[in-house]
């Protein structure tokens, strides 16, 4: 469904949804709001984990209106239909979600970490690598971390699924001491004399990780 690609890859603020108009309903935020020039009530449900109910009501009966929704339902009034529902629903995935490429647990906890202590937003840049971020500090535009899904061939692991990655500032000595080809890596699309590579996979512990942000940050002031 067309409304379910709206939502693809993105995860609610609550603080958004609500400023937006929603309202907390147990595990779920609720909205309504009229369309079609108020033939039709509209709820959308968000839950918290991001999973995303609609449901569009007939004003006048009470009746819920379900062929907008008909992969075969064909009609100019059935596409006013649907398109207003679109509409409504672009308009909260712009306002309330924020995109969500890094499926790993270790990957969303070090953007989490990143928002809560340096208030950095991680940035995708490139167009043609949209699995690619960076983030940098506010004062001096220095990148102090990368986030990137890469093919394991591509930092030497075998196998060529898909994996998530950060790229670090370290200095010289340190990076020479911990590439071991397992943990560490040497940076990848970096300057490997000041850059490492870790995989996020739980192979290196996410107390371990933040430290190595920490001291990313601090070296990206120089």
């Amino acid at each position: 469904m067309a409304f379910d690609l709206i939502f693809k890859n993105k995860i609610p603020q609550s603080e958004k949804l609500i400023a937006f108009g929603f309202v907390e309903d147990g595990e779920y935020y609720r909205y309504h709001c009229g369309i079609m020039d108020g033939q039709f009530n509209l709820t959308v449900m968000v839950s918290k984990n991001g999973n995303t109910k609609v449901k569009v009501v007939d004003a006048e009966t009470g009746d819920e209106y379900v062929l907008h929704q008909a992969e075969g339902a064909i009609g100019s009034f059935v596409g006013k239909v649907k398109n207003s529902c679109l509409d409504v629903l672009q308009q909260i995935a712009e306002s309330c979600f924020e995109k969500r490429v890094f499926k790993s647990e270790f990957a969303a906890k070090v953007i989490s970490y990143v928002k809560e202590k340096y208030k950095g937003d991680f940035e995708f840049l490139w167009e043609k690598f949209p699995e690619n971020a960076i983030v940098r500090r506010h004062d001096n535009k220095k990148w102090y971390a990368a986030l990137l899904t890469v093919s394991r061939c591509k930092i030497g692991l075998a196998g060529c699924d898909k994996i998530e990655i950060i790229d670090l500032r370290m200095v010289p000595e340190d990076i020479e001491k911990f590439v071991d080809g397992k943990k560490y890596f040497w940076g990848y699309h970096m300057n490997k004399k000041h850059w490492v590579t870790l995989c996020l996979d739980g192979s290196v512990p996410l107390k371990e990780i933040f430290e190595r942000i920490d001291a990313s940050y601090h070296l990206a002031e120089k």
